[in-house]
């Protein structure tokens, strides 16, 4: 049988060759830290480990245990323990990464309204599979943390939507705590972040209902998007309308819903006007007839 170092050199080939990693979180895998000595993997009886379908060395178990004593890339990967041909349970063993190569992952989230969901973005460049969950219990790592598998789009970003108990009617006093974890090359990336729903908010596009001209002025309805929390008596939005002039092509703005005649085509957007959250997209260009 060879030995443990000549056993990891054997594996480099076959370590670059996985480099497309995971497409999901396994489910069941330790990670270790770089140089993490050393690390112990379990199985309940086990006869034979293998390392991605490789039988390993008799001198690396210990009873129904196999013992690694140098984590690094190469060794990273899939362990299986075997009865037989009776494969009894699974392994991956995956890498913590550095704090600064972690920071590289981006999270972006953001809610429609104040109703109990949000939705989260992960971005990173190399990232296969991406995991979130919220509270204290995952940005600590602890093992009552629920965590939820996000879905990947096909730009390559990661989503998910989540949701909170918070109630909408009362004044924010706790922060989200939304935690994102990654793999990349069979590295467990981590990033925390923190944030109050009402600064995440972005409504929906409001929907321009009707332009009526009057004697003076032009007369613009406006009202919410669906997605927005209701009663709107309480959760008042204030609008923007951009309009060009037809006369001269000139662009003009205005917060309320009177506009000078002679408009040739708008458009409205719209935010919380009790915490000035952020402006919702623009809507189409809409033409005035009259």
């Amino acid at each position: 049988m060879k030995t443990l170092s000549l056993w990891l050199c054997g594996l480099l080939f076959a370590s670059l060759t996985r480099a497309h990693g995971l497409n999901r979180f396994p489910e069941n895998f330790v990670v270790a830290k770089r140089d993490e000595n050393p690390v112990t993997l379990t199985c309940p009886g086990a006869v034979m480990w293998k390392f991605e379908d490789e039988e390993l060395d008799d001198d690396q178990q210990n009873g129904p245990d196999l013992t690694l004593s140098e984590v690094d890339r190469p060794i990273l990967g899939e362990y299986s323990c075997w009865r037989g041909t009776e494969m009894l349970s699974s392994t991956h063993l995956l890498l913590e990464a550095e704090k600064e190569v972690s920071d590289s992952l981006s999270i972006i989230c953001w809610a429609k309204s104040y109703d109990c969901n949000f939705s989260c973005e992960c971005t990173h460049s190399e990232q296969t599979a991406v995991r979130f969950g919220l509270g204290n219990d995952c940005s600590e790592g602890r093992k009552s943390c629920h965590w939820i598998s996000a879905d990947q789009l096909v730009d390559g970003r990661f989503h998910l939507e989540l949701s909170h108990s918070l109630s909408p009617y009362v004044e924010e006093s706790t922060m989200l705590e939304v935690t994102a974890e990654s793999i990349v090359h069979h590295s467990v990336l981590r990033k925390t972040k923190k944030f109050y729903l009402r600064d995440i908010v972005q409504p929906d596009s409001p929907q321009i209902v009707t332009c009526q001209e009057g004697e003076e002025d032009l007369n613009v309805t406006i009202e919410a998007p669906s997605s927005w929390s209701t009663p709107h008596s309480f959760f008042s939005l204030e609008h923007e309308i951009q309009y060009v002039l037809k006369d001269n092509g000139k662009l003009g703005h205005s917060s309320s819903v009177l506009l000078p005649k002679g408009i040739s085509k708008l458009r409205a957007r719209s935010r919380d006007s009790l915490v000035l959250s952020h402006w919702s997209q623009w809507t189409p260009w809409k033409n005035v007839t009259h």
